[in-house]
């Protein structure tokens, strides 16, 4: 065979690789990233969407057996019809938190860490594909949450769709952070328990979900005032029954503050690769 024959066949059978140029964002890494993510709780739903709402719907069936109709609040609002979008809420800050935690906690757990840091992903992509799908996770729950609320006899229609899709994107966006920054921080699911229990529950609880702030002493109202989950509920029973305890615009730009700060902590801890790559 000659020289250009050998040429020629070598040519007909390679494929020339060209290097793919990548933009200022890496759409095609942050889509790819967001979808894993979201994959991950997709796989479950039974577990992952449908046992919070199942939660949801246990809490206000215990209330609506042990007290029923006889609370009334701001007056033709009834007791559960001021507890659903509270226990939504919570529901989605759960989620939004455990979505985002979970996935680092288990890649440090299984030693996969490094499949997730790795890829040509700056540490903004890293953040908003993790953030995005924690809110995703959240703002599912919600969804069926209140398509469900009928079934126990709960109509709520929201009063002001636009506070509505505010207050869920940043309730279930700040949660969804925090549980970014929780996962770098915890070493393995005990570390990640801790967080849970010892600061997210007494922040949701003690957040006007089951009460009005009017209802506490004033020293400890004062208190609640400090707590950003409050203005995520209190903000979100406006959006869903007109009602709240405090300025929906002043929660919604503590809300929009605490987004801010909370973000750029988050994603300095990403690029400086605290507890990831070392």
């Amino acid at each position: 065979m000659s020289r250009n024959n050998v040429k020629d066949t070598y040519s007909a059978t390679t494929t020339v690789i060209r290097p793919i140029k990548i933009g200022f964002i890496n759409w095609v890494g942050l889509s790819t990233l967001y979808r894993r993510e979201v994959m991950r709780f997709v796989k479950i739903l039974g577990q992952t969407v449908a046992a919070p709402v199942i939660t949801t719907w246990l809490f206000l069936t215990v209330f609506a057996v042990a007290i029923g109709d006889r609370v009334d609040l701001m007056g033709d609002m009834n007791l559960l019809t001021f507890l659903a979008p509270g226990l939504i809420m919570m529901a989605v800050l759960q989620n939004a938190f455990a979505n985002t935690s979970s996935s680092l906690v288990i890649g440090k757990v299984q030693g996969n860490i490094v499949d997730l840091v790795m890829p040509p992903l700056s540490a903004y992509e890293l953040f908003i594909g993790m953030v995005a799908a924690g809110m995703t996770r959240g703002i599912m729950v919600a969804i069926v949450a209140i398509m469900t609320m009928p079934f126990l006899g709960i109509n709520i229609i929201p009063a002001n769709i636009f506070a509505a899709v505010l207050f869920l994107s940043l309730g279930a966006g700040i949660m969804a952070v925090i549980g970014v920054i929780a996962g770098i921080w915890a070493d393995k699911f005990d570390s990640l328990a801790t967080i849970t229990n010892f600061v997210i529950q007494p922040l949701v609880f003690l957040s006007g979900t089951f009460y009005t702030i009017d209802r506490l002493p004033d020293s400890v109202a004062v208190i609640a005032y400090f707590n950003p989950i409050f203005y995520m509920i209190d903000g979100f029973r406006y959006a869903m029954t007109g009602f709240s305890s405090a300025s929906p615009l002043l929660g919604g730009l503590i809300l929009s503050l605490t987004m801010l700060m909370l973000s750029l902590f988050g994603i300095y801890l990403l690029k400086t690769g605290y507890k990831l790559k070392s």
